[in-house]
């Protein structure tokens, strides 16, 4: 079993399992074999039982009478699970995923920053100031700048007081470490500091507007730097092909 560092065996169960499934390895409607996934990954019947229950009460599979064990629909899946959310953001996530979280954050975090402008309190702006300081600290440090930035935007949702808002941040972060992995992990990206520097002067001189503008200017920075990417990853596949051989 691929091990998952900081996690027991149920908890790497359930990583491994959660993975396989929500990458495809097991279609909906499937049945899987509760003994099958006990010997593929070495560990005794009770951690499997256990990590089918979880992953269960995620809505990803269900067990009845006589039909056994069965992946669900997609439909059925608890899509909003901070587990779900984090497993289709690793390894390779869908270009549909990519756009969904970027819809979700342009509809969000405009929203919160308005609040955030006319409800920060000095904790709320000395968490914003901390954050931006481990920004500007991490310099080309990819997961510092990436933990940085997560640090950030949940202290703009926690700014606007709102404990329904606030919970919208495992979308956000789910967002936010998937684009920031490939952003800042690249060989160059556009300096993103000075944009959240905007969005900081905003809130603290409670500017609503202001706010808003720098969030959507943010975030449109954040879409072109992932196009960036994406395009360098294109001219470097390209660029890497063999020639074409000739037809004798």
């Amino acid at each position: 079993m691929v091990t998952h560092p900081g996690r027991g065996l149920h908890g790497q169960a359930v990583e491994e399992l959660g993975r396989r499934i929500i990458r495809g390895d097991y279609p909906p409607g499937s049945v899987v074999d509760p003994a099958k996934f006990q010997a593929e990954l070495g560990v005794s019947q009770t951690v499997v039982r256990e990590a089918l229950r979880v992953l269960a009460a995620k809505g990803l599979l269900e067990s009845k009478q006589k039909r056994g064990t069965t992946i669900r629909p997609r439909a059925d899946w608890n899509l909003l699970d901070s587990d779900l959310l984090r497993w289709q953001g690793s390894s390779a996530p869908t270009d549909g995923f990519l756009e969904d979280l970027a819809e979700v954050r342009a509809i969000v975090e405009p929203a919160g920053a308005r609040l955030a402008a006319t409800r920060r309190t000095p904790s709320d702006l000395d968490a914003l100031r901390q954050a931006l300081d481990a920004m500007a600290a991490a310099e080309r440090d990819a997961e510092a700048m990436v933990e940085a930035d997560l640090a950030f935007h949940r202290a703009l949702l926690d700014a606007a007081h709102n404990e329904l808002l606030s919970r919208m941040e495992v979308v956000i972060e789910a967002g936010l470490r998937v684009r920031d992995r490939i952003v800042h992990g690249a060989r160059h990206f556009a300096d993103s500091i000075p944009v959240h520097q905007k969005l900081l002067a905003a809130v603290e001189a409670g500017d609503p507007d202001a706010a808003v503008a720098a969030v959507e200017s943010l975030l449109a920075q954040a879409s072109d730097d992932l196009e960036a990417v994406r395009a360098q990853e294109e001219h470097d596949d390209v660029a890497t092909d063999p020639l074409p051989k000739e037809v004798p």
